[in-house]
């Protein structure tokens, strides 16, 4: 919702809460980057211990997830982050030499890495772990202090992750938990740099709130990530890593296929494909072990109503099981394909955050770069062929945060890669050298010793000075 002139007014015990760490970054404002690894390792261990604990509170909080979700989307990619972090901090935070020419000789000029301040992280719920730790970690490790806002909808959760900053690691992050009045008023706080993961819809509000402090923001969003299915495709290979990417925690992940665009006369194989591979793997369907619930029984609704809607504007609903596709109870909902969809439909025009995919056949691949391109740019996209030429096409043709070949998802796990949208899907990256740049101001530094003679040429207007400076510089 928009924030109002009495929104601005922030609440009295978080205003407390950002003006502690402010002080602790006063009395400190350049962490040793000794001291920044010990954190690390710290939050490490931490995080090692907690792992049950962790996977349990996880659970319960969306009223079951499988473990395989929290431990190989939420544990292992933070831990990754951490060692690969710890690894290449003394690399990333090395003054960076340039080029001083010969106008400012015998001068040494440098870009050197200082901490931003205090930062504030907004997560979100679908990976209540990683999309709040990492962006932590990465913060940490440039020197910054930090606030982090949780999700409300992860309360078991966030008491976990409360333990892991005790301690020492208390005077660098303190944990904020609150509904969506607190969020934004944390938003309004002048944070040396705001990083938000959510919706499109609130990071525009977060965006504007940042503005009034001129709080640099960075914004990983999502959208509609498409999948496109070229002609020279092995079908059951490209079926198999959309059904992973759609299935893994309930589709409820930014960066999950939405849609696929697909040749009309390749349709009926990937259906076929999608039934037979979701019959194997979730045989029980919302009955099995193996699926995580919808985070609560009003995602639940809203997702049952876009299928619904769908249907009523004639749409088909494939389910893949006769049975146990649906437990409104336990919010669980398994595999629904949706074929002869339309723009006017609300599943083509909300992103879906849950297991449903909606198929869109094309004639000419043309045709597919053009219904992509006529929308926002998503955060992934998705490319299933074999044809080395085509898909290089499609790459320069098209935009997105991401971009994968054959695969879902696991372009988000590459450690020392960037990852972040553009335009409606957001702002700015996260992840390796690029997460440090984010949360590190690159400070320009010109050094001159004793032996400095440009300053009197300089202070005298020297015409010789002049000249040799129009000579080097001022030429054709």
């Amino acid at each position: 919702m928009p924030l109002s002139d009495t929104d601005t007014i922030c609440n009295v015990d978080l205003k407390a809460q950002f003006d502690e760490m402010q002080r602790h970054f006063d009395d400190q404002p350049y962490l040793a980057l000794p001291q920044r690894i010990r954190l690390l390792k710290s939050l490490k261990r931490e995080l090692l211990i907690l792992e049950a604990e962790l996977v349990a509170a996880s659970s319960k909080d969306f009223g079951f997830r499988t473990a395989f979700d929290t431990i190989l989307g939420d544990i292992l990619p933070t831990v990754k982050t951490i060692s690969h972090t710890i690894k290449h901090l003394p690399k990333w935070a090395k003054d960076s030499p340039r080029k001083a020419g010969l106008s400012l000789a015998p001068s040494k000029v440098a870009v050197s890495y200082q901490p931003k301040g205090v930062v504030g992280i907004i997560s979100p719920w679908n990976y209540p772990i990683q999309l709040s730790i990492v962006p932590v970690i990465t913060a940490i490790a440039a020197g910054n202090r930090v606030l982090l806002k949780v999700s409300e909808f992860t309360p078991h959760t966030n008491q976990v992750l409360k333990k892991l900053f005790t301690g020492e690691l208390s005077e660098h992050c303190a944990v904020i938990e609150g509904e969506a009045q607190l969020s934004q008023q944390f938003s309004c706080l002048p944070f040396a740099h705001l990083f938000f993961t959510g919706s499109t819809a609130v990071g525009r509000h977060v965006m504007a709130a940042a503005s009034k402090n001129l709080t640099p923001v960075t914004l990983e969003l999502g959208g509609k990530s498409p999948v496109i299915i070229t002609e020279q495709v092995d079908i059951d290979k490209a079926a198999k890593a959309i059904l992973f990417g759609k299935m893994t925690n309930a589709g409820q992940i930014c960066v999950a296929p939405d849609y696929v665009l697909v040749p009309e006369k390749l349709q009926h194989q990937l259906v076929r494909s999608l039934c037979s591979l979701y019959k194997k793997h979730y045989k029980l369907g919302v009955e099995g072990k193996n699926l995580t619930s919808v985070i609560s029984s009003h995602h639940f609704q809203r997702l049952t109503d876009l299928l619904a809607d769908a249907q009523q504007q004639g749409a088909q609903i494939i389910k893949p099981l006769d049975e146990n596709q649906s437990d409104e109870h336990k919010h669980r909902l398994g595999l629904h394909i949706v074929t002869d969809v339309n723009d006017n439909m609300r599943l083509m025009q909300e992103e879906l955050f849950g297991p449903i995919l909606a198929i869109v056949t094309y004639q000419q691949l043309s045709q597919a770069i053009d219904f992509l391109n006529q929308r926002p740019q998503p955060l992934a996209l998705y490319i299933m062929g074999q044809n080395k030429q085509l898909n290089a096409h499609i790459q320069h043709h098209t935009q997105s945060g991401t971009f994968a070949i054959n695969d879902t998802l696991m372009q988000v796990t590459a450690d020392d890669a960037p990852f972040g949208g553009l335009g409606a899907s957001g702002m700015g990256n996260y992840h390796g050298i690029e997460g440090f740049l984010t949360f590190s101001h690159a400070r320009n530094t010109l050094k001159t010793g004793g032996f400095n003679p440009k300053l009197g040429l300089l202070l005298a207007q020297n015409k010789i000075l002049i000249k040799i400076l129009k000579w080097l510089y001022l030429r054709p």
